[in-house]
């Protein structure tokens, strides 16, 4: 969580940290503040709220800001402390002359700050990250030499941090390391930047260094050292960042979240680009290392992911064991690194998220590498933690995705895990070989039938407006979809904040339908190709029975549904097992526009952040 943005260099130093902390919004948006070197003094800025608060106070204080030559930014999601003005970063000593900001979770600032108050240090502030400047500045004093006192403080930190650190007496300096928390190094033409993620820099320079934990760098305009957390020099590779400047445009779309769900298309088209060559030639996953031999003596294989990753990943149970029969376990990475899990050299451990950054995947996989199983990740980011930690990787190419609400990238991991699944399967040959063929077939018509759907959305938009007055929705569904609806209603959460609860249409009866009369929608995923179609239209009809207003979502062409809903929404036809790709695209679009027509904020809704960097 939190966004970082440091500059040192020769330009306007306030406008390129706003505009960097513009770009990362999607990781927080509780408070902001920076601090800028100006006229020979560190001067601190911060307001509570949105980043247009803080753009508001600089423009106040404009006058007073001149000669700069370095600054630091911060855009906050609370974690220790109340959001506003006195918990915003940047934090510094009591003195003023050393100044931060932090990303993280400092797990023993508690006794820390009983240690520096007893050395004179005051409080003002409930942070974690307050006790951080406290201590550096404590070790500053005993050597006069900022990247020393960072990494002496370092040495006593517990958890996970992002550090961005000036000193009033070191003007043209800025120092960063990282612990279980993302931050890059950007290099430029006598300037050079740190940030937690790459749109924050990507307008002025795409050549960064990616630090590794317990790594510190010393930015100057003209020079970049790192080294490790004793001080010796690291050489560290300089890449290349794959982006656009463009990816951070809304392309004239109203909201972000509008503009890539209807990316989607052209998502699947990159993902299955080379992975599918043809329906009559093998899969082609040449990142995944795993031999054929370990395939085939794979024995069990465990997901691990959060939020709308681990509805995809529970889409990947289905048709993983469908198709190449190895048990597999999906649970959320909060609960898998808090137990005892049974996990071995022939165990297949896949770790999901959209940014690679996902805290609790992290700490689950590096666990899972540790008792020697092969470690898959799937990920919108290949320059990712996760990424960096994988043996194999599959990418899901999405773009930047900025919504803080995921749809593009959720159908990316789909499309990721489908190409696994049946990858696997041909190397088992565990699966029918006509029936692989037809569902590649059906793979290659899936980004032409999501633009059919995203060219037709006026009946999605009457069923929006017909129900974004309703406090409470259930969704219904089984088998495959069953994920669907899940992340249906997670989306209606997350940007609407109507109570939407996904169920196994079956469990239904099993006490949810005492919530059910004419005040609580329920809609229905309907997918023919199995026998489920007939079991979810039961359970629908004993909605309707109780008086529940009735939405279906279908490809189904059965006159008998106009009896029974309100509302049809229709998608195109596609096979059963490939049906949540489809599926998923109008839920996203209903969620979008009821939380349009109640006023919502979209691409940042409250309490929410991106990259979820804290357990």
């Amino acid at each position: 969580m939190c966004g970082i943005v440091g500059y040192v260099g020769s330009k306007s130093v306030v406008d390129i940290l706003l505009n960097g902390l513009s770009k990362l919004e999607y990781r927080g948006y509780d408070s902001a503040g920076v601090a800028i070197h100006s006229e020979g003094e560190i001067k601190v800025y911060k307001e509570e709220g949105k980043l247009q608060n803080l753009r508001d106070l600089l423009q106040k204080h404009k006058s007073e800001i001149v000669a700069t030559t370095a600054g630091i930014g911060h855009i906050r999601w609370a974690t220790h402390g109340a959001p506003n003005t006195v918990n915003a970063h940047p934090h510094s000593c009591n003195c003023g002359k050393l100044v931060l900001v932090h990303n993280g979770i400092v797990e023993n600032y508690k006794e820390l700050r009983e240690e520096l108050s007893a050395h004179g240090c005051i409080f003002k502030t409930e942070t974690d990250t307050e006790t951080v400047a406290h201590l550096i500045a404590h070790e500053y004093g005993k050597v006069n030499d900022l990247p020393k006192a960072v990494r002496a403080a370092a040495k006593k930190l517990k958890g996970a941090y992002a550090l961005c650190v000036m000193h009033k007496d070191d003007p043209n300096m800025i120092v960063g390391t990282r612990k279980n928390a993302p931050l890059i190094v950007a290099l430029g033409q006598g300037e050079n930047y740190l940030a937690s993620d790459s749109p924050a820099i990507i307008e002025y320079t795409k050549r960064v260094i990616y630090l590794d934990d317990d790594q510190f760098a010393v930015l100057t305009p003209t020079s970049v050292l790192i080294t490790d957390i004793n001080g010796t020099q690291v050489s560290k590779k300089e890449e290349i960042l794959p982006w656009e400047p463009v990816a951070m445009s809304k392309m004239g779309y109203k909201h972000f979240m509008l503009k890539e769900i209807h990316e989607q298309p052209d998502v699947i088209r990159n993902v299955l680009s080379g992975k599918l060559p043809d329906i009559n030639k093998p899969i082609v996953l040449d990142e995944v290392k795993l031999t054929k031999d370990e395939i085939k003596n794979l024995k069990r294989i465990e997901i691990i992911a959060c939020g709308t990753s681990l509805h995809a990943a529970m889409v990947a149970k289905y048709i993983i064991e469908a198709f190449t029969n190895i048990p597999v376990d999906v649970e959320a990475s909060s609960e898998y690194i808090y137990r005892k899990t049974v996990t071995d050299l022939n165990t297949l451990v896949i770790g999901i998220s959209q940014s690679g950054e996902t805290s609790d995947t992290i700490t689950a996989i590096r666990q899972a590498k540790a008792v020697g199983s092969h470690v898959l990740i799937i990920t919108n980011r290949p320059d990712s933690i996760m990424a960096r930690e994988a043996h194999s990787l599959i990418p899901v190419n999405a773009g930047i995705e900025v919504s803080v609400a995921a749809t593009k990238s959720f159908n990316g991991q789909l499309i990721a895990l489908y190409l696994f699944a049946l990858y696997i399967a041909e190397i088992k040959e565990s699966y029918d070989c006509a029936k692989i063929k037809e569902l590649k077939h059906e793979m290659l018509l899936l980004p032409q039938k999501i633009e059919a759907v995203l060219s037709h959305k006026e009946d999605i938009m009457k069923c929006a407006r017909a129900f974004s007055s309703n406090k409470n929705f259930i969704y219904i569904a089984r088998g495959i979809n069953y994920p669907t609806a899940l992340e249906g209603a997670l989306k209606l959460k997350e940007i609407s904040y109507i109570n939407a609860t996904g169920y196994p249409a079956g469990e239904l009866k099993h006490g949810p339908i005492a919530m059910l009369d004419e005040t609580m929608p329920v809609l229905a995923i309907l997918m023919p190709g199995s026998i489920v179609y007939e079991k979810v239209l039961s359970n629908a009809e004993e909605a309707k029975a109780r008086n529940a207003r009735m939405i279906a979502l279908t490809s189904a062409d059965d006159e008998h549904l106009k009896d029974v809903f309100e509302y049809i929404l229709k998608v195109p036809q596609t096979d059963e097992l490939l049906s949540p790709v489809i599926a998923s695209v109008p839920l996203q679009l209903l969620a979008y526009y009821i939380a349009e027509f109640l006023g919502k904020d979209v691409d940042q809704p409250r309490n929410l952040a991106k990259s979820v960097t804290v357990e």
